[in-house]
């Protein structure tokens, strides 16, 4: 604390420093004739509260580090202490102001995660402070209070942007409730940001995101056949993202300057195929009006991607055998032969040992393409995995005509318990269609399509008897903990709360020994 302008600086004290800090405010304010917005830089920053008894410095320094900041605006000094004092014991940093005015003025200055405003705050109002904060500070999570608690108060305030609000005079618990439940949503915010930062770091990894254990596989195998030309065979169901792994191994590779050429060999037609693959000179047929060069050729020097190889014609799978054997191809309806460099990447969601059985696919060719294997997982073998792509999908479909920029609990639990038989591709057009039918800035179970609308939470495994809520929990939390193989963060996410109360429960159950991963 700084003495001699009577302010705090951003330390964190104890508990009994806290309350002589309040003491001694209340003193200044005795004396002398400070404004609210005065008053508000005699809110210290705090830590969130441990057990008594089992905190210490370092750790609540370290909390407040981390800690959120909450702007307190109501012109009623008891309603505004009340607020700042839950506030502070949910862990978040306080500054408060007695007017509209005062508080844009404070966010101009400083960094505000949290606004706690009320709704009659003079002089422009809280609808209209809503309406400047959505459009200045956009990132700013705002809870508004009302003490007439009317339903279209309620819808006016959400549909401008607000989060949720309380009425009232405030009750204590529910009010706590609901910062925390703010907060839970800007940790999550606030951690994918993070790792969408980190995925866009990642040279060559386009758009590929996930940090999965099992995505980490895959990644080490996209880094080391990056540096080799070996051809490589992609298998994953549809809607994995075969070609962005595709994409990946060629733009890490020494061939990103050549060509990258995708061939979907399931919508060519049969009588086509041949000759957009290899090429075919004037005359060969009727329409061939002069030579053209095939697929192969144009991708020389560089990669050439053949999706849902497993649906190519029998025939053809020959001739595609003998051209990367001999590196040559011969266009149709010519007798010389095209020298070729090119690296094949090939990608089917059939199971090719089974195909082979049923004489559909040559085994020869498998065995030509299958040099290195990747094999994607399913979205549902990889849940942990789903916020970060909601996340980014918010980002990618929000226009600033329709920013929706969060997603709520009830949602997020939804989309994590169903099991996307269309993989992220259909968890994509999901969010797509979240944001162009939703109202607010959050994405709310009502906006996602009717069979998610009606999907019920997953039943966890076990036992039909009645089961303790604490059990319950428990066995909840280890499971989280063995699908995500120890990753504490990614089981946060699973389960949907903070890391902190992870740590926490974690904590509770240290002398539970842990089921093995």
């Amino acid at each position: 604390m700084n003495s001699n302008n009577g302010t705090h600086d951003e330390s964190v004290p104890d508990h009994s420093k806290n309350e002589s800090m309040r003491d001694q405010s209340k003193a200044d304010q005795s004396t002398h004739d400070q404004s609210p917005h005065d008053r508000s830089e005699n809110l210290p920053r705090i830590a969130s509260p441990d057990t008594p008894g089992n905190s210490s410095n370092a750790s609540n320094a370290s909390n407040a580090s981390n800690a959120f900041t909450v702007l307190v605006i109501d012109d009623e000094e008891s309603a505004r202490n009340l607020c700042a004092e839950v506030a502070e014991e949910a862990g978040l940093r306080v500054r408060a102001a007695a007017t509209t005015e005062e508080a844009l003025e404070i966010l101009e200055q400083y960094p505000v995660d949290i606004a706690l405003t009320d709704i009659r705050v003079p002089a422009l109002g809280g609808i209209e402070l809503l309406r400047r904060m959505r459009a200045s500070f956009p990132r700013i999570a705002v809870l508004m209070m009302t003490q007439y608690g009317t339903i279209e108060t309620a819808v006016e305030a959400t549909r401008l942007g607000a989060m949720d609000y309380v009425t009232k005079p405030c009750h204590v618990e529910e009010l706590r409730s609901k910062l925390e439940r703010l907060v839970h949503g800007l940790e999550l915010e606030q951690e994918n940001r993070v790792l969408r930062e980190e995925l866009r770091s990642r040279p060559g990894f386009g758009g590929l995101i996930g940090v999965s254990s099992k995505m980490q596989r895959v990644y080490h195998l996209i880094e080391k056949v990056a540096a080799h030309t070996c051809p490589v065979l992609v298998l994953g169901e549809s809607g994995t993202g075969k070609e962005l792994v595709a994409r990946s191994i060629h733009y890490s590779s020494a061939r990103r300057q050549r060509p990258f050429v995708p061939v979907d060999c399931s919508a060519l037609a049969p009588t086509l195929i041949e000759s957009e693959l290899f090429g075919y000179s004037k005359g060969a047929f009727t329409g061939a009006l002069q030579n053209r060069r095939g697929l192969l050729e144009v991708a020389d020097g560089g990669t050439v991607f053949l999706d849902e190889i497993g649906d190519l014609p029998v025939d053809l799978q020959a001739k595609l055998l003998r051209a990367l054997q001999e590196k040559e191809v011969k266009p149709v309806g010519s007798t010389e032969r095209i020298g070729i460099n090119v690296r094949v990447i090939a990608a089917t969601h059939r199971d090719l040992e089974d195909s082979i059985r049923k004489g559909s696919f040559r085994q020869d060719l498998y065995f030509r393409l299958n040099v290195v294997q990747v094999k994607l997982p399913p979205l549902r073998e990889r849940k942990p995995d789903i916020p970060l792509l909601v996340n980014s999908f918010l980002d990618k479909f929000s226009t600033p005509q329709r920013t929706v920029r969060s997603i709520s609990e009830d949602a997020m639990s939804r989309l994590m318990a169903y099991d996307w038989p269309g993989n992220v591709r259909e968890l994509e057009n999901s969010i797509e269609r979240g944001v162009a039918l939703g109202s607010g800035p959050e994405l709310q179970v009502s906006d996602l399509p009717t069979n998610l609308q009606q999907g019920t939470a997953p039943r966890i495994a076990g036992s039909d008897d009645m089961v303790p809520l604490e059990e319950l929990e428990r066995r909840a939390i280890f499971r989280a903990l063995r699908e995500t193989a120890g990753d504490k963060l990614a089981a946060a996410r699973l389960l949907g709360i903070g890391k902190t109360t992870l740590y926490r429960k974690l904590k509770e159950y240290e002398t539970v020994k842990l089921p093995a991963i």
